[in-house]
């Protein structure tokens, strides 16, 4: 079925109309997993009543979904398949659970042969709406959102994690005489960030910036380098920045500068998307390939796993860090689950930044909860 999307959509990929094209591939695959015949759910041995979670709870205290230690159990495919997940990156903890799912033969149990590879956002999303990569470690960002309002085929179809409580990753504003923590007026403050408008990170911004008198729309922004967010905040050349794990240790505990907040506690805001191949071409590597992840968080990922100085050195060297760097912060509350309702939070973020195009899509056109809920035994 791939090669005939190609072939079907060849002359207007020759032509250079690369979201046409995706729209021709969207076309011929359907609305994804939802358009397929109803899929038989069967109970999932080691997955019960904890393996499954109400999208709908929001509290930042609850607990993610888990399965028993090595469940879902492989189910190994009559065929092995290869797939490509393009990922930004290799060496931010939350691409983690891929990594040791690649190094402990995870998705080989299930009969994949998976290739991580570095791409950035915007190159990998035409990839993935086309079928060239199977899927993506991203985020519903505007660039995904204005894909899918254009026709990309797409979906968000698994979490990865939220903060640990203790995390300050986040927003830092640097006070001025008279200011505190509690009392910081953000309107007309230049904000530094390496992270654009388009990113999921503008919901939380927004958030923190409203507390504050600001908003997206009432700071002045300023791209950084991922080196120089950190030193323009401490040589005035910026009045507040987001600062992300470790960097903000730097500045924690001292009286000049002061955190206003970060990721929502226990929301997800990204994780694993689908391009057509895996939403209807081939629904059942989908599956295998969301189990091998999901049964990777239990194994490894369940809990605090930086209490593991074993564990810690091994990730350490997956992800080319030291291993102090890894130390300094809190592990990572791995997540596959998908909250109820972020895409609408997450599109009236970009709104305010002035980056979505089109009108807001409702969930049902940017999630799929389905595939996670099938690895894991859950009947709808």
């Amino acid at each position: 079925m791939r090669r005939f999307r190609h072939f079907a959509c060849s002359a207007v990929l020759a032509a250079g109309a690369l979201l046409v094209s995706a729209g021709c591939a969207a076309q011929e695959s359907g609305e994804g997993a939802g358009a397929s015949e109803p899929r038989t759910i069967k109970a999932v041995s080691g997955c019960g009543e904890g393996s499954w979670t109400d999208p709908a709870d929001l509290a930042a205290d609850r607990a993610p979904a888990r399965c028993a230690e090595g469940t879902p159990a492989p189910q190994p495919l009559t065929e092995r398949r290869k797939l490509t997940i393009a990922t930004g990156t290799l060496s931010a903890e939350y691409v983690a659970p891929l990594q040791v799912a690649v190094a402990k033969g995870e998705f080989k149990k299930e009969g994949l042969d998976v290739t991580l590879k570095v791409l950035p956002t915007p190159d990998a999303l035409p990839l993935l709406a086309k079928g060239d990569v199977d899927a993506q470690w991203a985020a519903p960002e505007a660039a995904v959102i204005n894909g899918v309002n254009s026709g990309f085929d797409i979906k968000w179809v698994a979490g990865n994690f939220s903060p640990d409580p203790k995390s300050k990753s986040g927003l830092w504003v640097r006070l001025k005489d008279g200011e505190s923590a509690s009392h910081v007026p953000m309107a007309d403050r230049k904000l530094g960030t390496m992270i654009g408008k388009g990113s999921v990170i503008a919901y939380p911004m927004n958030q923190a910036l409203k507390k504050h008198g600001g908003g997206l729309d009432k700071v002045q922004f300023q791209a950084l380098g991922s080196a120089d967010v950190l030193t323009a905040l401490q040589n005035g050349g910026v009045d507040s920045a987001w600062l992300l794990d470790p960097v903000w240790r730097k500045v924690d505990g001292d009286d000049r500068y002061a955190f206003l907040g970060g990721q929502p506690a226990g929301e997800p805001l990204g994780g694993m998307l689908f391009g057509p191949n895996l939403l209807k071409d081939d629904v059942d590597a989908g599956v295998a390939l969301l189990r091998a992840y999901i049964r990777t968080i239990n194994t490894y990922f369940a809990g605090d796993y930086k209490k593991d100085p074993a564990f810690v050195a091994e990730l350490a060297k997956l992800m080319k860090t030291d291993r102090t760097v890894l130390e300094s912060t809190p592990s990572l509350r791995m997540d596959w689950e998908i909250r109820a309702g972020t895409t609408n939070r997450l599109q009236s973020a970009y709104r305010a930044a002035g980056v979505s195009e089109g009108d807001p899509l409702p969930e049902s056109r940017l999630v799929d909860r389905a595939l996670y809920g099938e690895a894991v035994g859950h009947r709808p």
